[in-house]
């Protein structure tokens, strides 16, 4: 039996890793600040991170937050993952880190210097934003009378679950470095991507495209972010708000 241990394990994404894992006949540890017996501050680190990496055949990486922190919290993992020789370390990462000059994608991409560099054997995963993040931003902007968007601005957001199904698939397996990008199924602007979230919540705003200013957006209007050559996602940001908003339909 295969013992894997997923940091970040209860969040939208490591849940659902473990699952797939476990489904799959594998021992599964979950590391998180607050999940016991691996209940670890990845940021702090601390003896609690090498009992949790300690005989594991695989580590895959999901713990992140845009708060800050992302790579001390790296450089903890790793630091463990070699004392304990781990043979198999899994990142995901998120497509457009080596081309948006944002904070957190920089945050991102230095993690995956850490750990292309750590000694260990590694594989990356880049994937477009899940349809998760764009609900919530869209909920957002929906709050105001007037739903303001980024002109120009496109997006492919996927499915969580099939990034789940392929970290697990690459857990399993052996380290395979840099792996093809996984993008969602379509690359749809805003403002059509809005469009689909007031109808599926029910919800009237007038709509206006704000043109933005500054490299981050610029980045982001240019489609750094997006992988139309990898559009393997099959679920549709339609797909998921039917099951998110099952009553407003």
């Amino acid at each position: 039996m295969t013992t894997i241990l997923v940091t970040g394990g209860t969040g939208t994404l490591g849940r659902l890793v473990c699952e797939r894992l476990r489904a799959d006949g594998h021992e599964v540890r979950v590391l998180s600040r607050h999940t016991q017996p691996y209940a670890v501050d990845l940021r702090e680190g601390g003896g609690a991170l090498d009992a949790a990496v300690s005989g594991v055949d695989a580590i895959v990486h999901c713990a992140s937050s845009p708060r800050g922190g992302d790579e001390r919290a790296a450089g903890h993992l790793v630091a463990a993952a070699r004392r304990a020789a781990v043979p198999h370390l899994l990142y995901i990462s998120i497509v457009g880190v080596d081309a948006v000059p944002m904070g957190y994608y920089k945050a991102k991409l230095a993690v995956e210097r850490q750990i292309e560099e750590s000694g260990l054997g590694w594989t990356i995963l880049r994937a477009t934003q899940f349809h998760e993040l764009v609900d919530q931003v869209l909920t957002g902007l929906a709050k105001p009378p007037l739903l303001l968007l980024p002109a120009g601005a496109s997006d492919q957001p996927i499915e969580v679950g099939e990034v789940a199904d392929r970290l697990a698939g690459l857990a399993a397996g052996a380290p395979a470095g840099r792996v093809a990008d996984m993008g969602g199924p379509e690359v749809r602007t805003f403002r059509s991507l809005a469009a689909a979230h007031l109808r599926a919540t029910g919800k009237r705003r007038p709509v206006v495209d704000v043109r933005l200013w500054g490299s981050t957006y610029r980045a982001f209007r240019d489609g750094h972010h997006l992988t139309p050559e990898h559009a393997v996602g099959k679920g549709t940001f339609e797909d998921f708000l039917k099951k998110r908003y099952p009553a407003a339909r």
